[in-house]
């Protein structure tokens, strides 16, 4: 008689492993593939890759109330959006932080509080959550839809905080191509000089992507500047990302504990050690330049998944108030630095 065949150690648990994972590649997948092909759109016809990542996933919106993706969109849209945000690191250093001078740094630091204090107190006066009026000043005063993905990836999960983070992502995407158009127009009506329209426009457009076309559209002067403003806005990340941890988790330990967010996020930790390897000429160009372009397929992709977990139904509900808040914070944080390029001749 044979002897009985004993079970494989740990067999089981590695088919159950295999599985998730298969069942994770799906949906994963499927947001991929849009990051993809709207990529490709964006390069080859002009237009803002995320909110085509949007419109697009939002078209997919079925897949979402659908087993086999259900897992893979989600993934998407909590890990493979925090590695987006993480690898934003990649492409600051601290000496181009102080290339700028203190000035500006200043200036970028003050707008931005007054932004985020201000889009919460507007929030309150239009009869919005004040959780939506954070969020949207942080995306207009940092750096648009990536502000948006990181800030709402520290506030407490509730039923409308993938809604108020599409909405955001939409707004900002939408005001910054815009202002791309726009704000050049502006600058060349005021004869600012090239540090100053840099100046002005890196501080005042929402996306990096925007700040770097409307740059370089008026010289390459202006688009250097404009290029090195935007990346000290997006450093401001950091500290925005640990003050909403802060307020998120009083608040909850305020309710009895519920939901309440990770001290420090891992993502965070990540952006910061890049920033700092990098400071210290430790990436090579080559590898940081790979490290930023998978940053922006994370956050491609990210977005798409949010896009498929979002109906457009849901979106018609809300109505124009945030549209109207987005607007106003716009406008504010315009004429804030108009303010101090033109009157204080900051750059000059």
């Amino acid at each position: 008689m044979k002897p009985p065949r004993l079970p494989v150690p740990g067999k089981a648990g590695l088919i159950q492993r295999a599985g998730h994972y298969r069942t994770i590649g799906r949906g994963l997948l499927v947001c991929v593939t849009i990051a993809l092909a709207t990529t490709f759109i964006a390069d080859h016809y002009g237009g803002p890759t995320l909110l085509y990542a949007l419109l697009l996933g939002m078209s997919l919106h079925f897949l979402s109330e659908e087993g086999r993706c259900q897992a893979g969109i989600e993934f998407a849209a909590r890990s493979v959006l925090r590695l987006g945000v993480a690898l934003l690191g990649a492409r600051m250093t601290f000496e181009q932080v102080g290339a700028l001078g203190i000035g500006p740094v200043l200036m970028v630091v003050a707008t931005v509080v007054c932004v985020i204090l201000a889009g919460a107190v507007m929030a309150r006066m239009l009869g919005l959550s004040r959780e939506l009026g954070l969020l949207t000043g942080g995306a207009v005063g940092i750096c648009g839809a990536s502000a948006a993905l990181a800030l709402s990836a520290v506030m407490p999960r509730d039923a409308d905080t993938e809604r108020n983070t599409i909405l955001t992502v939409v707004g900002v995407t939408t005001l910054s191509t815009l202002a791309m158009v726009i704000y050049p127009l502006i600058a060349g009506g005021l004869s600012l000089a090239n540090p100053q329209a840099g100046i002005f426009l890196g501080a005042t457009i929402h996306d990096v992507a925007q700040v770097v076309g409307a740059g370089y559209m008026i010289s390459e002067q202006t688009g250097d500047t404009s290029t090195l403003v935007k990346l000290v806005r997006v450093a401001m990340l950091v500290p925005a990302v640990m003050a909403f941890m802060w307020l998120f988790r009083t608040s909850r330990q305020a309710q009895g504990g519920a939901n309440r967010v990770p001290m420090l996020p891992g993502f965070l930790v990540g952006f910061v050690v890049l920033v700092v390897i990098n400071s210290l000429g430790l990436i090579p160009e080559a590898v940081s330049e790979g490290m930023s372009t998978l940053s922006r397929g994370c956050l491609v992709t990210a977005i798409a998944a949010l896009g498929i977990k979002t109906s457009f139904q849901k979106l018609a509900v809300v109505g124009w108030k945030p549209v109207i808040l987005m607007v106003l914070e716009t406008l504010l944080l315009l004429g804030l630095v108009l303010g101090v390029v033109v009157l204080a001749g900051l750059g000059t």
